[in-house]
């Protein structure tokens, strides 16, 4: 069961470990900068810049201070009744967190893709091949920072209070983006180009890089205030609200057909899913798995249920957050598996691993590098039409 295995070109990892061979000379520098709330020396920064754009001409970069990791107790936790299982086990782990009593990094150097996936992906290679540093936090992408909504910044000699701020939110089901208005009471004083400025910023501030560019198709100044304001820190609510209508129940879609000769046909995949989701899984890997016990539209049951349940759930394991499910198939006694796997991640070899001593059958597989997902969208095309698309 050999895999068809492909290296990537060696220009495309070349920039990011010159980067990590340089940031020895770099970071004291930046953390001195952070410490003294003044701007990095101009030749450490344009030697910072190079050094990012080598990566992708797209990327920006900041530095700053880390997040201290919350404070919060046992009564900060989210028990309402419909919490996800999964967050509250977060929750309780973050608690027992040793970072969380030592106060973690100081710093944190955060790369911005803004709109560019491509870029976005190498800032998640950049992220994930970092050396280990307990001074500093390595951030891919700048996240959501709600502690800042509350801050004052200063453009154009005014000093805004963030807040005084409200938005409007109405989403256009049809694209399934969301258009955002952002009011301050200071916004008539201000150029155009700073309320526009003033709008991302505090869009990226409640949402995130990420999730900007994932559900917000515009953002836009207001003059008067919203009709039905909500504060920034709302907008995340919003976007899961969204989410959760167009995925459906965490994320996946199950889906229902038959095929002639061969009966009934089960399709189970991730919807809605954008590149953001998983930025470094460039790698394909279709696995098709046979089974033996069978109901009468040939679809498993009995033994080859709870094999093929333990086998998804070993791969899982292994893979972590190295790989993911893409899509699975089932249909006339074979499961059709399609993963994603970060190729830089060394997770191949035990992937392949835990398919082996399938007692059923022959277990066929193909891999091959794939950045645009074009197998996944191939496989997901005729099924547009049921997903609202």
């Amino acid at each position: 069961m050999a895999l068809f295995r492909r290296r990537r070109s060696a220009d495309s990892t070349t920039a990011v470990t010159e980067f990590w061979d340089a940031w020895p000379s770099a970071r004291e520098a930046l953390a001195d900068a952070v410490e003294s709330d003044q701007p990095v020396p101009p030749e450490v920064s344009e030697r910072v810049t190079a050094l990012v754009r080598a990566i992708h001409p797209d990327l920006e970069w900041e530095v700053g201070p880390a997040p201290k990791p919350g404070g919060g107790g046992v009564g900060d936790l989210d028990l309402s009744p419909d919490v996800d299982p999964g967050k509250l086990l977060e929750q309780l782990a973050a608690l027992d967190d040793p970072s969380r009593l030592t106060g973690g990094p100081a710093y944190a150097l955060t790369l911005r893709p803004g709109a560019s996936e491509e870029a976005r992906i190498q800032s998640e290679r950049w992220a994930r091949s970092a050396p280990g540093d307990d001074r500093w936090a390595f951030r891919p992408v700048r996240p959501a920072d709600h502690d800042q909504l509350s801050a004052t910044v200063r453009w154009d000699d005014h000093e805004l209070d963030l807040s005084h701020v409200s938005v409007s939110m109405r989403v256009d089901h049809a694209s399934g983006r969301i258009e955002v208005g952002v009011y301050h009471p200071d916004n008539m004083f201000l150029s155009g180009e700073t309320r526009e400025r003033l709008a991302e910023h505090v869009t990226m501030l409640a949402l995130g890089e990420d999730d900007t560019v994932r559900w917000i198709g515009r953002t836009a100044p207001l003059d008067e205030p919203p009709l039905d304001p909500l504060p920034p820190t709302s907008m995340p609510a919003v976007v899961r609200q969204m989410a959760d209508m167009l995925g459906g129940s965490g994320g996946w879609v199950t889906l229902h057909g038959r095929v002639p000769l061969q009966g009934a046909v089960e399709i189970l995949l991730r919807h809605p899913l954008t590149r953001r989701d998983f930025p470094a899984f460039s790698l394909f890997v279709q696995v098709v798995v046979p089974y033996t016990h069978m109901n009468e539209d040939r679809l498993p049951e009995g033994a080859s249920a709870s094999a093929l349940d333990d086998l998804e759930a070993r791969v899982s394991g292994v893979l972590g957050d190295n790989g993911a499910l893409f899509m699975r198939q089932t249909a006339g006694g074979r499961r059709d598996y399609r993963y994603y796997l970060d190729p830089d991640s060394g997770v191949l070899p035990e992937f392949e691993a835990a398919l082996m001593d399938w007692p059923e059958g022959e277990i066929k597989l193909r891999s091959q590098l794939d950045p645009a997902w074009a197998q996944f969208e191939s496989a997901r095309r005729p099924f547009r039409r049921q997903l609202g698309e």
